[in-house]
């Protein structure tokens, strides 16, 4: 088996960077989105199904868009379900498929949330970043997400 190939300092310097940022920055938004009575997948399948063409989405489809596991998705729009703000209908085009559908109540909230969610983000984020160092982050984390996905 070969040596690894170990990190030099700058390499070792831009892991510790996005491992101490992905969870600071995650914690704040996370507290935010708590306050408001979410957790960030519920505030990213409303931010989704909103997107969505008729606010739905098959869950198979809304499970990769979230980088997230069937079972997982499944718990959240349960409790999104529980809230009136989610509702599952039996997929049209397959009869196995389930779909996600954004209701009136969850369209609401999602508007009554977002402007704190993204205000959030800037202070913790996008604020804190130069115009350069926002494109730099967009296009490599970008291609590290594309080659993952």
């Amino acid at each position: 088996m070969a040596d690894p190939k170990w990190l030099n300092d700058r390499e070792m310097g831009a892991w510790q960077g996005f491992l101490a940022a992905w969870a600071l920055v995650g914690r704040q938004v996370e507290q935010h989105l708590k306050q408001e009575g979410l957790s960030h997948t519920q505030y990213e399948v409303l931010v989704r199904l909103a997107a969505a063409p008729d606010g739905q989405l098959r869950m198979t489809e809304l499970a990769d868009a979230l980088y997230t596991s069937k079972s997982g998705l499944n718990y959240q729009v349960t409790q999104l379900e529980k809230s009136g703000l989610v509702r599952r209908e039996a997929c049209p085009t397959d009869i196995r498929g389930v779909t996600a559908v954004l209701t009136t109540d969850g369209r609401h909230r999602l508007e009554q949330i977002a402007p704190g969610h993204v205000e959030t983000v800037r202070r913790v984020l996008i604020d804190v970043l130069s115009p350069e160092q926002q494109e730099a982050i967009a296009t490599g984390l970008g291609e590290v997400a594309r080659r993952l996905g």
